[in-house]
């Protein structure tokens, strides 16, 4: 099945017959080399990271035991959102995704907006990744300066970038590796202190559960509370999409990884909060401590602070190769349909696109420059803009699965990923998706996230404006 553009949209001018999944004729194709194991493991370390290492602390400090709730209520949301993306993607594959499909459903304004807020959100967040990993590396060995491991940690990772998507993919996969057998070894170790089956350990019951103001000592308001503080540390999995249109087999790529990984990702996330909350009383949580260290100092894990930094600076360079990756592609999507310069098209023999790495990687190293000159200012500067940005990309995908749904009546077939309880399940997520921004609302920090983000939005939309006024200039011409 192939979705179709709406009848709405279909004035369409030869200026913008290059959009959507049409590239410009003769234009370079990307590599097909990522493994089937590459695009899963992509799905599972994208959504596992520093947020979950180090950001359990601030959900479990405002919720208490309550932040199960949170966890369980932004898992929902997340498996909601992925499979509409899956819909779409096993129907039509293609390395703008979400950008693509936005184009589909609403015109070209949608996927040019769409395709640049996230290439904003990922070239800052490379930037804010290669600064925490940074300082971690340099607590270890200060006589080397922070801005030397910047350096090392992007000259390193864009070189990975530069050269064959397969060797990008196994670097990813082996990074995505530790990470999880991190998180596989917390649960085990977790699960025998909980049943006291560790030496010097008994069982703890539901005692922390149920002690010190009770399963929701703040009430409902903190398992609201608790939600925005969680929500969108499930970021990242939509990369999965990009990535696997480089692969030999696109849609299966997809559908295999959607369908395995998210029952993981709901176990890792919802098990490790569970274990945190049942072994230590929720009081003793800050969000300066991260709770997986407190957990393996409780039951007598040498070294566990030195250990957790090791897989945090192991998450966070995971994370910055796979945000350079994705922001590459997404603007290589961008130049394909004449929203981005021509010249990002360059493409390697081997089938990467290394002007769109060179470009999405030069923001990253002109943002760290800037962060060391006012560090004080920059970094939280950018971090603002793009705090809202992730929730923007999943209305996006809701509501342009909702309007292509509509077009599988006009095109032999039916999708072979199904979204559950159409259209019900469809709108009851974009109702969560409403909630979140209706709760940052109500939070001060959330809220100038909120505001910087709507104004980068509204820039995005009159370049978006300018964009397709220029191109009916051209058609006229």
């Amino acid at each position: 099945m192939a979705f179709r553009t709406p009848t709405d949209n279909s004035t369409s001018h030869p200026a913008d017959s290059q959009s959507g999944d049409c590239p410009q004729p003769g234009a370079p194709a990307l590599g097909t080399g990522l493994k089937g194991r590459h695009v899963t493991m992509l799905a599972i370390s994208g959504a596992i990271g520093a947020g979950l290492f180090l950001g359990a602390g601030a959900g479990i400090h405002t919720a208490g035991p309550g932040i199960l709730i949170s966890y369980s209520l932004a898992g929902l949301l997340m498996v909601l959102v992925m499979r509409m993306l899956a819909e779409m993607a096993v129907a039509q594959p293609n390395s703008g995704s979400f950008s693509v499909y936005a184009e589909k459903a609403f015109g070209r304004w949608a996927g040019f907006t769409v395709g640049w807020l996230y290439w904003w959100l990922l070239v800052v967040v490379v930037a804010a990744e290669a600064t925490g990993a940074a300082a971690i590396a340099h607590s270890w060995l200060p006589a080397v300066p922070q801005w030397a491991y910047v350096l090392a940690f992007m000259a390193v990772l864009t070189a990975v970038n530069l050269f064959n998507v397969g060797h990008f993919g196994e670097f990813e996969f082996w990074f995505g590796a530790i990470k999880v057998t991190a998180v596989v070894a917390f649960l085990v170790l977790g699960t025998l202190a909980v049943f006291g089956l560790l030496p010097g350990s008994h069982p703890v019951g539901l005692t922390n559960l149920t002690a010190h103001g009770g399963f929701l000592p703040h009430g409902v308001s903190g398992v609201l509370t608790g939600l925005l503080a969680v929500v969108f540390s499930f970021g990242g999995m939509e990369l999965v999409t990009i990535a696997a249109a480089e692969s030999p087999d696109p849609s299966q790529a997809v559908a295999k990884a959607t369908r395995t990984v998210i029952a993981r990702l709901l176990l890792f996330y919802i098990g490790s909060v569970a274990l945190m909350v049942l072994l230590l009383p929720w009081t003793s949580a800050s969000a300066a401590t991260s709770p997986f260290v407190s957990v393996l100092q409780r039951i007598g894990i040498p070294a566990s602070a030195g250990l957790m930094n090791v897989v945090v600076l192991t998450s966070l360079l995971s994370a910055l190769n796979s945000n350079l990756y994705g922001a590459s592609r997404m603007v290589f999507s961008l130049a394909q349909r004449r929203d981005a310069p021509q010249s990002l098209l360059n493409v390697s023999r081997g089938g990467v696109p290394r002007m769109a790495v060179l470009a999405s990687v030069s923001f990253g190293f002109i943002a760290v420059i800037l962060n060391f000159i006012a560090p004080d200012r920059v970094l939280p500067f950018l971090l603002n803009t793009i705090g809202a940005i992730i929730l923007v990309v999943w209305i996006a995908i809701a509501l342009a699965q909702l309007r292509l749904r509509k077009t599988v009546g006009h095109t032999p077939g039916r999708p072979a990923v199904r979204m559950w309880g159409h259209p019900w399940l469809s709108w009851t997520a974009l109702a969560g998706m409403t909630g979140v921004l209706a709760l940052m609302c109500t939070d001060t920090d959330a809220r100038t996230q909120l505001l910087s983000t709507g104004a980068l939005t509204a820039l995005i939309l009159v370049a978006a404006a300018i964009r397709t006024a220029w191109a009916k200039n051209q058609v006229k011409l």
